[in-house]
């Protein structure tokens, strides 16, 4: 009975990794990459988690106790899976920690400017994403306008989806379109 439990394709996941899972998916679509010129790198990749993150982020912290909790296990789970993903790529142990903590000033700094910015405009917005996302390339301006657009749509779509929904694992950004 436990070895069945243990291979079941069905086994429920945590809520938290289900939500962590739905961001990573959204921030991994072609569309960010191809049609808006983010790149396709590390951190190219590692910003669009954070911008998706940051959404889901912003609404749970704004609701109970319960969903603030929901909240901090989920950015939990997101430097989780950093240490993971740098352990694969063959990161020492020495070298893991010190990424980490380097990936967590990066996290924390963009979710703060992102949100100084969106509490100034798109204008804002915009110019803060052409300097993180788009490494100040100035020729990126209208790309990041439609980046910031998008972040808009989806902090608004997010902002829809009861709160007790996320905290059970349901979270669907796919209707978020650029």
């Amino acid at each position: 009975m436990i070895l069945k439990s243990i291979l079941s394709r069905t086994q429920k996941l945590d809520p938290v990794r289900t939500v962590y899972e739905a961001i990573v998916a959204q921030a991994r679509r072609s569309e960010l990459y191809s049609e808006l010129g983010v790149p396709d790198t590390l951190d190219g990749r590692f910003d669009m988690i954070i911008l998706h993150n940051d959404a889901v982020m912003c609404h749970m912290q704004a609701g109970a106790d319960q969903d603030r909790q929901f909240a901090q296990a989920l950015i939990d789970e997101l430097f989780r899976d950093m240490d993971r993903s740098l352990r694969e790529m063959g990161v020492g142990d020495m070298g893991v920690g010190k990424r980490v903590k380097k990936m967590a000033t990066v996290y924390y700094g963009r979710a703060n400017a992102y949100a100084n910015a969106r509490s100034k405009g798109n204008d804002e917005l915009t110019a803060a994403l052409v300097r993180n996302v788009f490494e100040g390339d100035d020729t990126a301006t209208q790309a990041a306008g439609r980046l910031a657009r998008y972040s808009e749509l989806l902090h608004d779509a997010v902002g829809l989806i009861d709160r007790a929904d996320i905290r059970s694992g349901k979270l669907k950004l796919g209707s978020v379109r650029l």
